[in-house]
């Protein structure tokens, strides 16, 4: 109760933050549909989004050093309505493109800001419950958010209006509050050969989950469109996906404590394959939805299992360096993708995004399957504890992550890579 009391106002915040947010996420796609832009236009915007986000986690540490968590985080709150606005007015593809980077660039700072201050509130001991309030907020939050977008036709200004007026008043409880501002940020440093050395399963894993669930964000409402006969249908679509998820996190890392955490990969991945397949097919049928929260429960745990499989082979003081490469993999990967596969859907049908998703994950869990046939260097009961993670957040939540802090997790083993034959990083 007591590390509760002392994050409240920073949770509010946070909770009104992202019910905007997650509005905006599938709002914009809808809106770009409404206005007869092509899902390739759509898929090319969304890349502009995720390569902002990691334009965000490269630049924006400087800013709130220099200015400060609260002042970073109205001026970051204040772009971001302010594009979002203006994404409501302008219709222009360039203008689209530049709109959908700033916000990229403005929700990473502000998870930035908003992690660096969690950090801080949260005690050695605290921390793994401080993260795990964290990403129920965002879950819970970025859900809600879906089913508010039936405010007023996608067409309409009135959904734009919610969003931004929550996100207006998330200002408040962290501007009103009494508590001291943390630190500085440092800045962002990554390391994608040292992730590379230390597990290839992992490495292949972060990109598989921003190919797949990052689209999924971009696409996943224009697929949707194609086949639901209103505007709720589709927000609930995007709602059974992400709940799908979340249901399935706890579960899939408490598995994942007791076996090999790389077959628990490769599961996911052939699930997601399978899944992928039964919502293309499926279309209109009655068990439609059922597809979908299938896939949501196998396609977005990748990222923190992921992120789960690094932990294991790195040492406590490499934890923050590698789980920044995980998630910028994992934006890089959500980047990227759209292009692609937007242009599949303009050029085929609405269904090739999850035929695309199904051959992707084919593809990547052969790989990962291959990884198996190789001994690795931790055993099951040298693997670090699972901790859950949402697929969207700061590199600064990995400082809050409790393996930060376990300098000897898995012993002589934690400083070994997955698999035989490649040496690890000097430091």
């Amino acid at each position: 109760m007591k590390v509760l009391l002392g994050v409240v106002s920073l949770l509010m915040s946070t909770a009104l933050l992202l019910v905007g947010h997650g509005m905006q996420l599938t709002l914009l796609p809808l809106r770009a549909a409404e206005a007869g832009m092509s899902e390739l236009f759509i898929g090319i915007s969304a890349s502009g989004y995720f390569l902002g986000f990691v334009a965000g986690c490269l630049g924006i540490p400087r800013m709130v050093a220099r200015v400060g968590h609260i002042r970073a985080f109205a001026v970051l709150t204040a772009s971001m309505i302010s594009a979002i606005l203006c994404l409501d007015i302008f219709g222009h593809w360039s203008a689209w493109l530049l709109l959908r980077f700033l916000t990229g660039v403005a929700i990473c700072g502000l998870y930035t800001v908003i992690e660096s201050w969690l950090n801080t509130q949260a005690s050695t001991e605290s921390r793994g419950m401080v993260l795990a309030m964290y990403t129920f907020v965002t879950l819970s939050s970025m859900t809600a958010g879906q089913f508010l977008i039936n405010v007023g036709p996608v067409s309409s200004s009135l959904p734009f209006s919610v969003a931004v007026l929550c996100m207006a008043l998330a200002i408040l409880p962290v501007g009103l509050t009494r508590r001291m501002a943390p630190e500085p940020v440092e800045a962002t440093h990554t390391g994608f050969r040292l992730l590379l050395q230390r597990s290839r399963s992992a490495f292949a894993g972060a990109l598989l989950s921003g190919l797949v669930a990052g689209s999924f964000w971009s696409l996943g409402a224009v697929f949707a469109r194609s086949y639901a006969q209103t505007q709720f249908d589709i927000t609930l679509f995007m709602s059974v996906a992400i709940a799908g998820g979340a249901l399935v996190l706890y579960p899939v890392g408490w598995l994942s404590d007791r076996v090999d955490r790389r077959r628990v990969l490769v599961l996911l991945a052939l699930a997601c394959m399978l899944s992928s397949t039964a919502v293309a097919l499926s279309g209109a049928q009655p068990w439609f939805l059922l597809t979908v929260g299938l896939f949501g429960a196998s396609a977005m745990p990748l990222y923190a299992m992921s992120l789960a499989t690094a932990a294991d082979v790195c040492e406590g003081s490499e934890f923050v360096t590698i789980g920044t490469s995980v998630l910028l993999l994992n934006a890089l990967g959500a980047a990227f993708a759209p292009l692609l596969l937007g242009q599949l859907m303009t050029h085929l049908a609405a269904s090739a995004l999850f035929w695309s998703f199904a051959a992707l994950c084919l593809l990547f869990g052969g790989y990962l399957l291959a990884q198996l046939r190789v001994t690795r260097a931790v055993s099951i009961e040298e693997q670090t504890p699972f901790e859950a993670a949402a697929n969207e957040t700061a590199p600064v939540a990995f400082e809050m992550d409790p393996r930060t802090s376990d300098e000897d997790s898995g012993d002589a083993g934690s400083a070994q890579p997955d698999e035989p034959g490649e040496p690890p990083a000097k430091h």
